[in-house]
Parts: C-alpha cells; sequence; structure tokens
C-alpha cells in the first residue's frame, strides 16, 4: 500500500469492512446505508478511491482488506514518528510520557517490548 492516510468519514467506512470481511459489496451498501446514511453512489465512490489506494479491494462483488486494520495503523504510526519526530522513536517516547510517570508495570511492559525487538 502506498502512503495513503484515511480521512475521518473513510476511517468510519474502513471499520465498517474490517469488522466484515470479506463482505458483499451489497451488503456493504446496506452498512453503509445504516450505519452511515449514505447513499449506494457514495459507498461505491469511497469504496473505489480506497480499493485505488491499495487499502481494499472489490473483486467479483467481494470487498476484502489488502491490508488488515493493525497493518494499517501500524504504518500510520511509522509515518508519525518519521514526519514529526525525524524517525527517533527515543524522541517520540520522551514527547509521549512527558512529565507523565510510568508505573512498575508499564516501565517492565516497555523494557519487555525494546528487548524483543532488538537486532542482533
Amino acid at each position: 500500500m502506498r502512503t495513503y492516510k484515511l480521512t475521518e468519514s473513510e476511517e468510519r467506512f474502513a471499520g465498517l469492512i474490517w469488522q466484515n470481511d470479506p463482505l458483499a459489496s451489497g451488503e456493504l451498501v446496506k452498512l453503509c446505508i445504516k450505519e452511515m446514511d449514505w447513499k449506494k453512489s457514495t459507498t461505491y465512490t469511497v469504496l473505489k478511491k480506497l480499493c485505488d489506494n491499495g487499502v481494499f479491494k472489490n473483486e467479483n462483488t467481494v470487498v476484502s482488506s489488502v491490508i488488515t486494520k493493525d497493518e494499517y495503523y501500524a504504518k500510520q504510526s511509522v509515518h508519525f514518528v518519521e514526519d514529526i519526530f525525524g524517525g527517533s522513536l527515543p524522541k517520540f517516547l520522551t514527547a509521549f510520557i512527558g512529565a507523565k510517570k510510568l508505573n512498575k508495570q508499564q516501565a517492565e511492559e516497555l523494557k519487555k517490548l525494546i528487548d524483543e525487538q532488538k537486532s542482533n
């Protein structure tokens, strides 16, 4: 997937797909009418845009994910750290934690995550 940031309404739309993946495009239209008050044409317009951007695919009237919700948000997190903090995870963590203190369990969890991700 290219770098693509979902708008707020696209996130709600994507959430419907991720929750029901895979689903028939007709069912997606019904969901969007009910949950988002969208017309059929709006649903298909947004679906085409997100398919063109590599988030979903619509093959034989079945809509499915190209990337999972977790993969999408992981990529967005990486781009955020790269764009705002020059790719520096320590700078991001310093800003995120700020004056807030971690409890012992949180500190241990972070240490464990760091140890698991260390490259040899």
